[in-house]
């Protein structure tokens, strides 16, 4: 599969981007992957988007020293190998990931395209709260890059949560509070296994073209 490697910063963290065709996919290119095996039955983009990742995750983990892979969990998210914490994110034709050596540090990386305007209005009943639309609409952001954001920075929220409450999160599990320039405060709903209801947390953005990116990497 024919790919580019570059790499950003946000927030201090290395951020690393493979773009890739989907066209020059073929299987033998997951030969590359201990765990190919795994994939035997995957969809194309299901292949194709998972290659995407690990080399994206391969070019993070170089940064310390580290050849391994992250496998597959049993509910499909990376295991990094032992001291790493990162995410691995991918849309469209473009796959994201950071890592970091501070084991107990939240990492999660998200990355969405833009939504249409009327698409924003009509799925937002099922990412927001009322209250959070209030925060939303009176800011220099159109409401659909802004409901963008918003649904990237809690699915970065949900990936850095996950290895710690081991369990799913809708949207509803936390609400917007405040969002600026280049961050936003995310607020828990409800208790989760180590964390309380009303726990905040910062998490970096950027827009990128047509796609917004959303970075969470705090202890």
């Amino acid at each position: 599969m024919h790919t580019t490697h570059t790499s950003f910063l946000l927030a201090g963290q290395t951020v690393h981007r493979i773009t890739f065709d989907p066209a020059t996919f073929t299987d033998i290119d997951l030969l590359w992957l201990p765990h190919h095996a795994e994939l035997t039955d995957a969809g194309r983009k299901r292949k194709t988007d998972h290659l995407a990742g690990r080399l994206a995750a391969a070019h993070a983990l170089r940064d310390f020293g580290i050849t391994a892979l992250p496998a597959i969990g049993v509910n499909g998210e990376p295991l990094w190998p032992a001291g790493i914490v990162g995410s691995i994110t991918h849309t469209a034709n473009c796959a994201m990931a950071t890592v970091c050596d501070h084991p107990h540090r939240l990492v999660g990386l998200d990355c969405e395209l833009i939504l249409d305007p009327q698409e924003a209005e009509d799925i937002k009943d099922g990412i927001l709260f009322e209250t959070e639309e209030s925060v939303l609409r009176p800011g220099d952001i159109p409401f659909s890059q802004a409901l963008t954001l918003v649904f990237s920075a809690k699915e970065s929220l949900f990936k850095a949560l996950f290895p710690c409450v081991k369990e799913y999160m809708g949207f509803d599990c936390a609400r917007v509070t405040a969002l600026e320039e280049q961050h936003l405060t995310l607020a828990l709903t409800r208790s989760l296994a180590g964390f309380s209801a009303g726990d905040c947390f910062t998490i970096h953005w950027q827009r990128e073209n047509e796609r917004i990116i959303t970075l969470i990497a705090q202890q």
